[in-house]
Formats: structure tokens, C-alpha cells, sequence
């Protein structure tokens, strides 16, 4: 009987889901719960969800088979502007667009063979879903972790929107292609800095996280201890007696050559309306960017106040406006030291503003020119008049000591900072969730009555016009406030989509519940025991899962020791695949997909242009290098794809997808299931081979086992290959090699679940392969009587000898002579030395 994929993955996807065997159970089995980021649902799956998806289902097989009690949810993080992007260019509507991908995306998903609790499927769109997270909202308002305040924001003055920073690309609108502002305005926001110190303090919990997520983390966070002081104004100005700032770096005081803040600073604002050029000038540096990134970037623009401020170390520091400091950090203030700071030091090249070295390397140097010498605080260098009188010191000691000195001296105080800010998560946008307060001009602005929620989109809206649609939406817009019965406004704004995909994880423990959660479930299946995503989420995914896991259980709706919600955390890397590409009359580049390319003789097949291949590149629709999951699954079957993405590459690392490497994935198990049929039918008698056999199948049962449990899924498959070979060479017994060969089924089961479904039934296994206990290596076994030992020869590997484990050395040597590649190097004479490294190597010299 012939391989037959097609008819094989849908027999076996068939029974499974006629047994109902993925339906996560709460009982009294211990439980495991593991869990994908889950998809946006952009139109189709990729090999990267392939890739994702297969990996956590492996863990869920693996963990059925060993007992436990399994939770594997799937869902749509389905918000957001490329719905509405799309509802704009094609004049349809966002749910419509959302809601088909979804069918589409799930219609792909179901013949990988997945072990998903459907059941539990959720779009964060749902009303049912959002409504709850409304319901959040209003005991996290009550609670004090979360409240308005006036915000900087990246405003596109086309779109009519806030730009999330990821949205702005070289200062533009990453739709519209507008110049982005800077624009203050009342934003909610997530008061998360409120816990910087445990989300810091926390992270060496996580032990099974990786080091870089952690470290990804710590400098978000970003916790420093600087020095908080004021620098007197020279003549007190609009009530202004003083800059206040913060330094991380007050070590460098003695190189301050002036003074810069906000264009949104007091200060500024109250120039600003009594000067029409720092007015205009302040409008004008609002366009870019707000992040660090985009600020280091743009030019360094000032605006000279004429104003002074008072050095503590004598004479006095100019003030300006500058367009690289923001109110959102520290003070809105800083001091500038050009000769350790590469950012000041241009913008004091620029305004011929004074550079002073503070500091030098220790075997001299030579003055600042045109690059700031910022070595790491824990280099040593040598200061030159330290205000605290330090002179060879790494910079953390000189911070550490001028902040005991400006604290003695009563110009400051030592204060701890962190870089995390609250989170703004106002959007206006229509495709989010509503936010579920109202503005009243008697009561001010409430909060709705849960009673009232979910607080529904409507769907009669349209983006013809820019800006939110949901502003010009009277019959949905007005309403009537829940504290008095007056007229009231709703709030228009809707959340950012990270808040959908920040608690998604507790909602699956009970996604129907008519509350968050459900404390009883979300007490059984919670913490997700592994989570497995993109490295792309390391920070603000993860960072804003651990807020609202925390703001849950302080708000109850989560249970004690749920603070860190993901127990194990695996970042996969990507699947990759070759680009190939032409070049048009004007040398551009032209893309080909991998079907329209012949490889053998590296031409484009419509055209006999020769190709260019660009190998080991993302995957990318615009660079046409993508391969549809789809295309493999109809060629070869949803085993081959699922263990062709775990076999070639730790699954850390990327995996280049090659047409070649599918063909040979596909052959190898074609040999696997042709083997299951010949030993089905065959009928031989021990030959003696019965015991190297067993010894065989225990270390493919150890060793396969411990890829799985390592996260080295690769290690597990190349020991499978080493199984089928050996099985395939076997003189056992016929029922010796069906034991083994029922073990081989198992083993494959989490890769290739319909195949080992296959051999199980062919082997008379009893129901499912899934639900067959996990095997267990007999520890006798596992050790080997005898060892193998590499001779080296003259540094070389040139043989090796296989000897009883306690054999004496002078009889390892004596077999050792009589090896053949000795005998030949040796040439008739005697070695010079002859070293025997007990159950190790053997080292022949000549």
C-alpha cells in the first residue's frame, strides 16, 4: 500500500475529532497548559505559523501521551489598523475583512493536525471577548491603575490619529505619509510604572525564559540612580526661579556647558506665548517621531532663550529649547556635557556652545573634537578637577561619589528612576475596543455600569473621511450618563490592541465565563507552563502580559501566584527561503517566486533570464520568496511540513526552507511507513538479534525524550533517523521488531501524528497513539557493556576499536597494534607512545 497523505491525515483528523480528544478537561490528572502568540489574521498562514504552531504541538502530544491533563487554546488577535487600512482601500468593512480571514486562516490550520481545544477559540473582536476586557478596564480604573493625563503623542495630521511608535517611519505616517507632530493631549493610560520594581525584581524568577528576553526587559525597564538638582535661574522669569533636572550622569558636572528643555516645557510654553519665533519654533520641531531612536536620529535643532542659570561650580549655563528633550523623561530638562555625550556635543558644535573634557583615558588623549568620549562606567579614566574630588575612578564610582558630595553640599539628592513609562493606550481608531467611560458635564467622566457591557462597535460606519469614525457617529456617540441620567458623550477613543493580547492568556481558561475569568478554572489551568513566539514580542507583549497578570490579581480576577503568568518561554526563529531575482532596464531588482524559477539551470522558466539567489532571506511577499503551507501540504502531507520545520535547525534558529530539503523529508517517511508494512507482515523467529534491538529502542526512547523535554527538537529527530535505520537493519524477531517499531510510532507521534497513527493501527496497537502511555527506557538498558575508542594517530583520527568496558589497558593496546591503520603507519616498526585514555580515546604516536 502506498503512502497516501491525503487520505491518511484526513482518516486520522477525522477520528480524533470524532473522539473529541483535544477538548482540554479540567479533573484530577495533573495539568499542562501550552500556548502559542496567537495569530493575526492578516488572510493566510505562512511557514513561519507552521513552524510556531507545530512546536507547541509537540509539547501538548508529548504531554497528553504523558498523562497529563492538556490545554492547547488557539485565538485571533484580530484589532487593529490593517483592518481598517484594508476597509479603506477596498470600501468594505473592517469586521467583514477581520471575520473572513478568520475562516480562512482556520480553514489552513485544520489539516496541519493540530491538537487544539477549538472549543476555546475567541477573536479579541468578539464582543463577548472585549466586553470583559471592559469589564477589566472599570475595576483596574477603580483600582488606581489607570487614569487620563495630557501625553505627548505622534500625531498624523491626515489620518487624524495617534501613531504608536512603530508606526512612524523616518518621521512620517506609515499610511498617510504625513509629517508626524508631536501633540500633547488627554490620554488614558496603564499605570505600570507604578510596578517597575517587582517587574524588574522579578525577572530572575524566570529561570526558563531566555537570558536575552530578560536582559531585552531589565533595559526597558531601565532602573538607574542618578542625582535630582536645581540649577538657580540667573533672573527669576514667569515664577521660574530654577531648571530642575535629572542626570544619570552627574559625575560629568564640571562639562556642563548649557542648559536644554522642552519645546513642551513649562518654561518654554511661557516664552513661547510672548515670543513668536520660539512660538513658531516649537511647532515646527513638534513634526517626527517621539522616540529615542527617531530623536537621535533628527537633526539637533535649538532655540536660544537669552536666559541664564546659575553653575554650582561656578559662572553660568544659557538656556534652550531643544528638539531632542522630551517632558516624558526625567524632568523635560537636562544638563548638556558635549565632551562625553555624542548627541550634545553636536548640538554644541552647531550653536558654537563651549566643550569641556571632563574626563580622559588614563594614558592621556587627546581634547574632544568632533566625537564624544563615552567609555563604559566601569572603565577607569582619569578626571580632571572632579567636583568630588575624585581623580582615577571608573565613571559608576565618580556617580556614586558626586552624589554623596551634591547631597553634603545641598545642591541635590540621590533619587532612583526608571526609563518605563506609563502606558498610553488611547487610540483614535474605530476597529478597537471602545473604551467604557462617558463624559458628563455634571459628573465628569464615569465609568460605565458593567450591567451596560459589552459597549458594542457599531457597525454602520464608514472611512470615507479621515479620522476616527466613531467622532462623527451621533446615535452611538451620545448617550446618557449612568451617575445622573443627563446627556453624556461617549469616549471615542478606542484601546491599543496590546491591551487585547495582554490578558488573552487567563480568558482561555474559562472563555465563556460572564466574568474575566473564572477563579476555579484560572486556579487548575494557570500559569501557562510553556509559552512559544517571536523574539519580535520580547519586550512590550511580554512586559504589558506581566502588568496585567499583576493588575488581575490585585483586582480579582486572578488567583495568588499568577503574577508571572508564563512559566517557560521559547522564542523560535524564523523559516527562511532563498530570494531570486532579475534586474529590470534600470538595474532594479525584480522578484520571482520560487515556482516560476528553474534551479537547475538558474533561469526564470518564462523568460531563460538568468537568476540572481539570494539565500537564507526572510520571508517576505514583497521579496516573492514565500512558500504557501497550503502547496506543501497538497504535495506532500502535513507530516512532511511539520517535520521538515523541526529537523533541520535548533528551533532557536532560523530554517531555510529548500524545495529539496521537503522532497527528501517526504521520502524519509515514505521509507518509515513501507517499513511498518513489511514488518506487518513478517513472520521470522529470533535470530539472537532480540537484545541489541531492545538496547537500541531504549536509547531512542531516552534520547528522543530528551529533545523534546530540552526544546531540541532537531537532536530528537536525527535520533528517529538513526532509529529507522537501525529497525530497518534488524535481525530480530518479527515480534520483537513490531515492539519496536509500535515505540518508533510513538516517538514520531508529537512530529507526525498522522503517520504514527498509521503504524500504530498497522502494528495492532490498542485505540490511539496518542493515548497510549509515553514509553519508558528500562534503565539496564541504557548501559553498554562495552565502549568504542577513537585512535588517533599522530594527532588524527584514523580509527576506532570497540572493547569490553573493563578490559585492562594492556590488553586495549595489544588490540590497538593489530588495528590495520596502526599496522600501516607504523610500517612494521613500534610506536613511540602509545597513550590509552580509559573509556575515552586512544593516542598513538609514530
Amino acid at each position: 500500500m502506498t503512502y497516501e497523505t491525503a487520505a491518511i491525515e484526513a482518516k486520522w483528523q477525522s477520528a480524533w475529532d470524532k473522539a473529541d480528544l483535544f477538548r482540554a478537561v479540567r479533573d484530577d490528572r495533573p495539568k499542562y497548559y501550552v500556548l502559542e502568540m496567537f495569530p493575526y489574521p492578516s488572510g493566510r498562514i505562512h511557514i513561519g505559523h507552521v513552524r510556531n504552531y507545530t512546536m507547541g504541538d509537540v509539547i501538548a502530544r508529548y504531554k497528553m501521551s504523558c498523562g497529563f491533563s492538556v490545554l492547547h487554546p488557539m485565538g485571533w488577535d484580530a484589532f487593529g489598523m490593517p483592518a481598517e487600512n484594508a476597509a479603506m482601500a477596498s470600501g468594505g468593512h473592517p469586521k467583514d475583512w477581520t471575520y473572513n480571514n478568520i475562516d480562512v486562516m482556520r480553514g489552513q490550520m485544520k489539516p496541519l493536525g493540530l491538537s487544539i481545544d477549538w472549543s476555546r477559540e475567541f477573536a479579541t473582536c468578539d464582543p463577548e471577548y472585549y466586553g470583559q476586557q471592559q469589564a477589566l478596564f472599570i475595576d483596574m480604573l477603580d483600582a488606581g491603575l489607570v487614569y487620563r493625563k495630557p501625553a505627548i503623542v505622534n500625531w498624523d495630521p491626515v489620518d487624524m490619529t495617534v501613531l504608536a511608535n512603530e508606526q512612524v517611519i523616518d518621521g512620517r505616517g506609515w499610511r498617510s505619509g504625513a509629517e508626524v507632530e508631536r501633540r500633547e493631549l488627554t490620554q488614558w493610560a496603564f499605570a505600570i510604572s507604578s510596578m517597575a520594581e517587582d517587574l524588574l525584581d522579578s525577572l530572575a524568577t524566570l529561570k526558563d525564559w531566555p537570558e536575552k528576553v530578560r536582559l531585552m526587559q531589565e533595559n526597558w525597564i531601565g532602573k538607574s540612580r542618578g542625582l535630582q538638582m536645581t540649577f538657580a535661574m540667573t533672573a527669576p522669569v514667569h515664577g521660574h526661579a530654577g531648571i530642575e533636572i535629572y542626570t544619570t550622569r552627574p559625575d560629568t558636572l564640571r562639562g556642563a556647558s548649557f542648559i536644554a528643555i522642552a519645546p513642551e516645557h513649562p518654561l518654554a510654553k511661557a516664552l513661547a506665548a510672548e515670543n513668536p519665533d520660539l512660538a513658531a519654533f516649537n511647532v515646527d520641531v513638534r513634526k517626527g517621531g517621539t522616540t529615542e531612536e527617531a530623536l537621535e536620529k533628527a537633526e539637533k535643532r535649538g532655540f536660544d532663550t537669552g536666559l541664564t542659570v546659575e553653575n554650582p561650580l561656578g559662572g553660568t549655563l544659557p538656556i534652550w529649547v531643544a528638539n531632542f528633550v522630551l517632558m516624558d523623561y526625567g524632568t523635560g530638562a537636562i544638563f548638556g556635557c558635549p565632551a562625553h555625550d555624542q548627541r550634545d556635543l553636536d548640538f554644541a558644535r552647531k550653536y558654537e556652545l563651549s566643550v569641556t573634557d571632563t574626563f580622559v583615558a588614563l594614558d592621556g588623549g587627546t581634547p574632544v573634537a568632533n566625537e564624544a568620549f563615552v567609555p563604559p562606567k566601569t572603565e577607569k579614566v582619569r578626571w580632571i578637577d572632579q567636583p568630588a574630588g575624585v581623580t582615577e575612578a571608573t565613571g559608576q564610582e565618580a556617580i556614586d561619589a558626586t552624589i554623596d558630595w551634591a547631597e553634603a553640599k545641598g545642591i541635590g539628592t540621590g533619587k532612583t528612576q526608571y526609563r518605563l513609562r506609563d502606558w498610553g493606550l488611547s487610540r483614535q481608531r474605530y476597529w478597537g475596543c471602545p473604551i467604557p467611560v462617558v463624559h458628563c458635564d455634571a459628573c465628569g467622566v464615569v465609568p460605565e455600569k458593567k450591567e451596560n457591557l459589552p459597549v458594542v462597535l457599531p457597525d454602520d460606519v464608514t472611512f470615507d473621511i479621515p479620522g476616527n469614525p466613531l467622532d462623527r457617529h451621533p446615535t452611538w456617540r451620545d448617550t446618557t450618563c449612568p451617575a445622573c441620567g443627563n446627556p453624556a458623550r461617549r469616549e471615542t477613543d478606542t484601546m491599543d490592541t496590546f491591551v487585547d493580547s495582554s490578558w488573552y492568556f487567563a480568558r482561555f481558561t474559562a472563555p465563556h465565563a460572564k466574568t474575566p475569568t473564572d477563579l476555579d478554572e484560572a486556579s487548575y489551568w494557570m500559569n501557562v507552563d510553556q509559552y512559544i513566539g517571536g523574539v519580535e514580542h520580547a519586550i512590550l507583549h511580554l512586559l504589558y502580559s506581566r502588568f496585567f497578570a499583576r493588575a488581575m490579581q490585585k483586582t480579582g480576577h486572578l488567583p495568588q501566584g499568577t503574577e508571572e503568568p508564563f512559566n517557560a518561554l521559547f522564542t523560535q526563529g524564523m523559516v527562511t527561503h532563498a530570494i531570486y531575482q532579475t534586474k529590470d532596464d534600470k538595474g532594479r531588482p525584480v522578484y520571482h517566486l520560487p515556482e516560476d524559477v528553474d534551479l537547475e539551470t538558474g533561469t526564470v522558466r518564462a523568460t531563460g533570464e538568468t537568476i540572481e539567489v539570494i539565500p537564507s532571506a526572510k520571508m517576505s511577499k514583497s521579496k516573492k520568496n514565500v512558500v504557501d503551507p497550503m502547496d506543501i501540504i497538497a504535495s506532500y502531507g502535513a507530516d512532511t511540513a511539520r517535520w521538515f520545520v523541526l529537523s533541520d535547525s535548533p528551533p532557536e534558529r532560523d530554517v531555510e526552507w529548500t524545495a529539496s530539503g521537503a522532497e527528501a523529508t517526504h521520502k524519509h517517511l515514505r521509507r518509515v511507513h513501507r517499513l511498518a508494512e513489511d514488518i506487518a507482515r513478517a513472520d521470522r523467529s529470533d535470530t539472537g538479534a532480540d537484545a541489541d534491538l531492545a538496547r537500541a529502542t531504549a536509547r531512542a526512547i531516552a534520547e528522543v525524550t530528551q529533545g523534546i523535554e530540552g526544546f531540541a527538537f532537531n537532536k530528537s529527530v536525527a535520533k528517529l533517523y538513526e532509529f529507522t535505520n537501525t529497525l530497518h537493519k534488524s535481525d530480530a524477531s518479527a515480534a520483537a521488531r513490531r515492539d519496536a517499531m509500535k515505540v518508533l510510532a510513538q516517538l514520531m507521534s508529537p512530529m507526525t501524528p498522522h503517520l504514527a497513527e498509521e503504524i500504530w493501527s498497522m502494528m495492532g496497537g490498542e485505540g490511539f497513539v496518542l493515548t497510549a502511555p509515553w514509553p519508558v527506557a528500562d534503565p539496564a538498558l541504557l548501559v553498554d557493556d562495552s565502549v568504542t575508542l577513537p585512535i588517533q594517530i599522530n594527532g588524527k583520527r584514523k580509527s576506532e576499536i570497540t572493547v569490553p568496558k573493563d578490559l585492562p589497558r594492556d590488553q586495549v593496546e595489544a588490540l590497538v597494534i593489530q588495528d590495520s591503520a596502526v599496522l600501516k603507519a607504523l610500517d612494521g616498526g613500534q610506536p613511540r607512545k602509545l597513550i590509552v585514555v580509559p573509556g575515552r580515546i586512544v593516542n598513538v604516536v609514530v
